[in-house]
């Protein structure tokens, strides 16, 4: 694959649509042809069972349901969108992937990060992004932030307790201290513009 696979994740509130945007912009900006998707959801399949996983009650499906969902999904989005685009030379890059699985799933949800990742290796044969940035943000900022961004709206991730989005946060942490080779945590309490500017930096040894 020629293209570059950039993901960008974080909890609730954290900023990663906007700077998605962003990165995009930039990159397009320096002549890269660039491609913005998201999970769940980025292709026809994919944002049907979007629908399912992000609307309804908090309980309307276990974490073992959910995972599965998410295999599902995101096995269509890779091989629908996202190997296409980096075969074509494109940079892909998306607002959320593999990592929120073994996040809301596996670390907040119960569920072990070996079966996350065997999912994974079935459903989209374990394509991992060239750089995942995390988006830090203390939860409780976070979820300010998503109420005042969802009001009455809230899905059914954003409804969860204070607790489990804690639990995301810490295991996404940790996800970065294992991995440091792919991974970057970015302070999203800065403003927007700085966060593009720090995702930019820490990209530069992926830039042609």
């Amino acid at each position: 694959m020629s293209g570059r696979f950039l993901s960008l994740e974080g909890g609730e509130g954290a900023g990663k649509s906007t700077q998605v945007r962003a990165l995009a912009a930039a990159l397009e900006s320096r002549g890269l042809s660039v491609v913005v998707t998201r999970e769940p959801g980025g292709s026809e399949g994919a944002e049907a069972i979007r629908e399912l996983l992000m609307q309804g009650d908090v309980a309307r499906w276990g974490a073992r349901a959910e995972a599965l969902l998410f295999a599902a999904a995101r096995s269509d989005h890779v091989d629908k969108v996202i190997r296409p685009a980096l075969e074509a030379g494109t940079w892909v890059i998306t607002d959320r992937f593999i990592d929120s699985t073994r996040a809301y799933q596996g670390a907040a949800g119960g569920i072990d990060d070996a079966s996350i990742m065997a999912l994974h290796g079935f459903g989209s044969r374990g394509l991992l992004p060239d750089r995942t940035f995390i988006l830090d943000l203390p939860a409780a900022e976070g979820a300010r932030r998503a109420a005042l961004r969802d009001g009455e709206r809230a899905d059914r991730f954003a409804q969860r307790s204070a607790h489990f989005h804690a639990d995301v946060g810490r295991a996404f942490r940790t996800y970065a201290a294992r991995e440091p080779g792919r991974f970057r945590i970015v302070d999203a309490g800065r403003s927007p513009g700085d966060v593009t500017a720090l995702l930019l930096s820490d990209l530069s040894d992926l830039l042609p």
